[in-house]
């Protein structure tokens, strides 16, 4: 079994010296930004670059951010970077309909395609977008525009949505979603806590904007020793005897509890950045 993704490195396509500084930072994926990021009078340099690089496969998976769907950049961006060996898959922003998915689908052939929910109208309609094209293998949200558009102070206020595209993606068949960047680079204790808190919640990783976060999302989201063991027992008492039991600490298993356990299993099976 592959161990999942834990953590989506973002960098920024019109600065290639920063591009490929995050190609060997140890991220699971690296994430060309060509929205957010890029100056509008930059754009094209940006997309030329990463087109440049993306014509070789490179030694992680890299995804590309996109510009907005409903925007005059996304078409060229699609244009020049679908079909290149080097592209493992597209990162759409503001998506808002599943329809936008499936047209993004439509001239991208079977490329991955993950959608971003940024505003409250996208997070409504998490789980017919979610739904709407086998090319789609996950969602998250864009937490800043998401804030900016609710209105919402504090982290709580963001939890109703984070819940829900974690259920809408479960409901779909898809990955747990990796939560969005933590934006200051420098607060690792406040990062570790926030991680904390996304698990709990149902995220699986988390994306970054350096490389100095990579180690902190790692660990908050491999299991603890403790963990590790108390799934391997779970599983070895399954393995023996199959069906629901209780083991002889009390603890009663059944087929999810076992299903938890694997799933802890596997992402041991991931070598630690540290």
């Amino acid at each position: 079994m592959t161990a999942p993704p834990l953590t989506w490195l973002y960098a920024p396509g019109d600065r290639p010296g920063v591009v490929a500084k995050a190609l060997v930072a140890g991220a699971d994926v690296v994430m060309v930004d060509l929205e957010d990021a890029v100056a509008a009078d930059r754009k094209e340099y940006a997309r030329e670059a990463t087109a440049e690089l993306l014509t070789e496969a490179q030694p992680v998976p890299v995804h590309v951010r996109v510009n907005a769907l409903d925007g005059p950049f996304a078409a060229a961006d699609l244009a020049a970077l679908a079909a290149l060996p080097g592209l493992s898959g597209l990162r759409l922003p503001k998506v808002t309909s599943p329809e936008q998915v499936a047209g993004v689908a439509a001239a991208t052939g079977a490329l991955p395609l993950y959608a971003l929910l940024e505003t409250a109208l996208g997070v409504e309609r998490a789980y017919p977008i979610a739904a709407s094209h086998p090319a789609l293998r996950g969602i998250a949200l864009g937490e800043a525009d998401l804030r900016a558009d609710l209105g919402v102070r504090g982290d709580a206020g963001l939890d109703w949505s984070r819940s829900r595209v974690v259920v809408a993606a479960r409901a779909a068949g898809l990955a747990p979603p990796a939560q969005t960047v933590h934006p200051d680079t420098r607060d690792l204790e406040g990062l570790a806590a926030s991680c904390a808190h996304g698990r709990a919640l149902g995220f699986l990783g988390r994306a970054a904007i350096h490389p100095r976060q990579l180690p902190v999302i790692e660990r908050a989201y491999l299991p603890t020793e403790r963990e590790l063991e108390q799934a391997e027992t779970i599983v070895k008492a399954a393995t023996a005897q199959p069906g629901a039991q209780a083991l002889p600490d009390g603890r009663f298993v059944d087929a999810a509890v076992v299903a938890t356990a694997r799933r802890t299993l596997s992402l041991a099976r991931k070598p630690s950045l540290s």
